[in-house]
């Protein structure tokens, strides 16, 4: 899985500056590399991700009617890292337990400290 083979377009592709993945937060990278990682080790299909990854901003769009931009508090890593989530509880990858207690740890860990 490169990032060449994310979409370009549609629901599913992440933010790009010319062409290239753009991440505003460091956890937004770490989280797409945990689930190209995941997939890679054969965890996961890649169209599995795709399609719980679209699911989730629908979701979001029906919530939020016309209101995908990041002033009305759309952020396409919140619904990636959802998705992410969804798909390792629901395949018993990770259970949704185990997910809520490494959140609870890592939201805990002392500011300075995020690598």
């Amino acid at each position: 899985m490169s990032d060449r083979e994310l979409p370009d377009s549609g629901p599913a592709a992440p933010p790009r500056a010319n062409g290239e993945l753009v991440f505003e937060q460091p956890w937004e990278s770490r989280a797409f590399g945990m689930a190209v990682a995941l997939h890679e080790q054969g965890l996961f299909a890649w169209d599995a991700f795709r399609e719980q990854l679209i699911a989730e901003i629908a979701d979001w769009e029906r919530a939020h009617p016309g209101a995908v931009t990041a002033e009305a508090g759309y952020r396409y890593y919140d619904r990636w890292l959802a998705a992410l989530e969804k798909l390792l509880a629901g395949t018993g990858i990770c259970p949704k337990a185990d997910l809520d207690e490494r959140a609870s740890a890592y939201a805990a860990r002392p500011h300075g400290h995020d690598h």
